[in-house]
């Protein structure tokens, strides 16, 4: 008898606590849109946080993830889906990686996740990426592939922001391309100091606005200058 108690008063507990977490879950779904709809950043990661733990799931633990990395809170966002390669990653997680990863000056990492993504779909914007990342640790040849390949199917109503000015601004991805070419040519050969040169005139013939192409350029012409002072 005393068994049967015991075993009648666990499946009602099991019960209560069924209903308890469906109305919990339900409660934090309708919290979430609401969040959702108002725009509070804050409130939506406390919902997708109460979710995974009452009914976990990848698809929102990306999702959370990729909140946290648009919030600039890229710690968090790896710490929420890890830093690991896992090819059976959505695109989600490993787009939150490749830039998390990138804002956190791991670019060998970084690169790892970016080249995931292009080894899926071939993308002008995700070659910028891995030019630009493998210019930093010296990779010049692999970056050149890249650059080559964003040169050829990038349009010029592909637009790549650049943060170095107090005023973030665009410019053509092509002239983003062209800049990174002339870096590339430059630190391959230090002789092609005019060669370098030809390629940021290029990336400001399409935007003479491009404030780093200018940069740079002024950058060469005063090492070429010291370079002809020197001999």
């Amino acid at each position: 008898m005393k068994k049967l108690f015991f075993i009648t008063v666990l499946l009602a507990s099991v019960s209560l606590f069924s209903q308890s977490n469906a109305n919990l879950k339900g409660h934090f779904e309708k919290y979430y849109l609401e969040m959702r709809k108002q725009g509070d950043v804050n409130g939506v990661i406390n919902a997708l946080t109460h979710l995974n733990v009452i009914a976990p799931s990848q698809e929102r633990k990306d999702t959370l993830a990729y909140v946290y990395m648009n919030g600039n809170q890229h710690l968090q966002a790896l710490n929420t889906i890890g830093i690991e390669k896992n090819e059976s990653d959505s695109n989600l997680a490993v787009q939150v990686k490749a830039v998390s990863l990138k804002a956190l000056n791991q670019p060998k990492r970084a690169i790892e996740q970016f080249q995931v993504l292009y080894d899926r779909k071939a993308d002008p914007y995700i070659a910028y990426e891995l030019a630009d990342l493998k210019i930093q640790i010296g990779e010049m040849e692999s970056a050149s592939k890249d650059i080559e390949y964003g040169i050829a199917n990038s349009t010029l109503n592909m637009k790549h922001a650049f943060y170095e000015r107090q005023q973030p601004y665009e410019v053509p991805l092509k002239a983003a391309f062209y800049h990174l070419k002339g870096l590339v040519i430059f630190n391959g050969d230090k002789s092609k100091v005019d060669e370098a040169i030809a390629f940021m005139d290029k990336a400001l013939d399409l935007d003479s606005n491009f404030n780093l192409a200018s940069l740079s350029k002024q950058a060469l012409e005063k090492r070429k200058t010291e370079g002809d002072t020197g001999n």
